[in-house]
């Protein structure tokens, strides 16, 4: 795999904190199953953006390795 078709996970957010804000505010007062289908709906934008199945399988590897070997979540409040 080149390095063009690597995923890059050094940070290139600009401005990250107003990123972050922008996606709690996307989520402000939804319930749980119209969270969830707003975060499916913006992965597939982005991945669609994206375009390249290996770097977005790499992303996938790495979130299920950073999950599974994470902490339980906790309970809803």
């Amino acid at each position: 795999m080149s390095e063009t078709n690597r995923l890059c996970v050094e940070p290139r957010l600009a401005r990250p904190d107003d990123f972050y804000q922008a996606l709690m505010d996307l989520h402000r007062d939804l319930d749980p199953g119209r969270s969830a289908q707003a975060n499916a709906q913006l992965i597939l934008l982005l991945a669609n953006h994206v375009g390249d199945e290996a770097v977005l399988e790499e992303a996938i590897a790495i979130v299920r390795g950073n999950v599974a070997a994470g902490p339980e979540p906790a309970p809803p409040a």
